[in-house]
């Protein structure tokens, strides 16, 4: 018996879209979800440039209009895999039309307009998710898995960086990730939104910050164009970078944890450095992304003797999301981690269950993201909004 399908339109091919295009064309394939997605539109302004993203990730049509996209009845979910200051007129149009809503992290550029979208998606009735695909390394599953057991007790620290180096050189080109009109935010918005998600995916909300933010290099060449991943060419014009190029932050949790965050776009030989400390009363748990598939364990209970960090490697089959992919020991990469998001996401919708992280925890990452701003500006501990109590309002 065929399987249920969905059309999927996806609008936005570059960085992002390449990463969904790869999950959508791998999840049928390898984790058998009870609803198969289609891949029928990918959208993007540049026709040529479109038109080639669809030939070679794998989509039926390229179009231009995203407007007239998500209208079509041949539509069931949006993609918005686009620059951050398009997310909320997307989804929420999207919502509007009646589709399912898949949007790249951060949610929107402020916790104002994550809010709105959430207050959208809710009434909509339809399923909507936030694409933190870090949640889904197995080694990061298990970690919230250890810390739900109780393995850990009372939870004490929290402690992240997220490190890249990637535009570090002055001739780097202004991009639009270095433009807060386009961005919100520089690697604030960018990283530290994942290592928030993540922290509080894994210790629940957090009730207070405190912060400060750095732009070392405040002028850059005009870009010229664009090349591949994070790459692009820069013009003789020079324009100003309008965001941070690090941020250092404290906070509060509401189970009375302490946490430290730090991200920075200006770590020399960090390229992709995502990293994550919980100390609790019985024993840690220690992540790093460029070891995606191992955690760290220590546990207090282990004989005096025999105590020390053991290295988990999280491949084999009853680690959370392995039983899709290879024999134990035999890697995964950074890849899966859309996919096994998008599978969640599909779970969802046949289950007729709101998937994890939705809106409403993406509008929870930007009220902290703007309190930590805000703490950054005025030089004060702020108060994290309760986006529960926001909603309602």
């Amino acid at each position: 018996m065929a399987k249920p399908q969905l059309n999927v339109a996806m609008i936005g091919y570059n960085f992002m879209g390449k990463a969904h295009s790869n999950g959508y064309r791998q999840v049928s394939r390898m984790m058998n979800p009870p609803i198969e997605p289609v891949m029928k539109y990918i959208v993007g302004r540049t026709p040529d440039k479109v038109a080639a993203a669809a030939a070679e990730y794998g989509w039926q049509k390229a179009e231009t209009d995203w407007h007239k996209i998500i209208r079509r009845k041949d539509v069931d979910i949006v993609d918005v895999s686009t620059a951050n200051d398009t997310h909320m007129e997307i989804a929420i149009a999207a919502l509007k039309a009646g589709k399912h809503v898949f949007c790249e992290k951060p949610l929107a550029m402020n916790f104002k307009q994550a809010l709105k979208m959430a207050q959208v998606a809710e009434a909509s009735g339809k399923k909507h998710m936030v694409c933190f695909n870090y949640r889904t390394c197995p080694a990061v599953a298990l970690a919230k898995q250890f810390i739900s057991e109780g393995r850990l007790g009372r939870i004490y620290h929290w402690r992240a960086s997220y490190l890249q180096d990637w535009i570090m050189d002055p001739a780097f080109p202004l991009v639009w990730r270095l433009d807060k009109s386009v961005a919100g935010s520089g690697a604030h918005g960018d990283i530290n939104a994942h290592i928030i998600d993540t922290a509080m995916f894994l210790l629940g909300d957090i009730n207070e910050v405190t912060a400060t933010m750095e732009t070392f290099i405040k002028q850059r060449p005009k870009q010229a164009d664009f090349g591949a991943g994070l790459t692009a060419a820069g013009s003789s014009e020079m324009g100003d970078v309008t965001v941070d190029d690090a941020v250092i932050a404290l906070a509060r949790f509401k189970n009375g944890a302490i946490g430290t965050f730090e991200a920075s776009r200006f770590a020399a030989g960090r390229k992709n450095g995502m990293y994550f400390e919980i100390n609790g009363e019985k024993g840690s748990l220690r992540f790093e992304f460029e070891r995606m598939n191992e955690l760290q364990y220590f546990n207090r209970d282990d004989p005096a003797e025999a105590q020390g960090f053991r290295t988990i490697l999280a491949t084999e089959g009853m680690h959370p999301y392995m039983f899709a992919w290879w024999p134990a020991g035999h890697i995964i990469g950074y890849e899966h981690g859309f996919t096994h998001t998008i599978y969640n996401f599909m779970n969802a919708i046949a289950n007729d269950t709101q998937p994890s992280p939705d809106f409403t925890e993406g509008a929870k990452v930007s009220a902290v993201l703007d309190a930590m701003s805000k703490s950054a500006e005025t030089k004060k501990w702020v108060d994290v909004p309760d986006v529960k109590v926001a909603l309602k309002v």
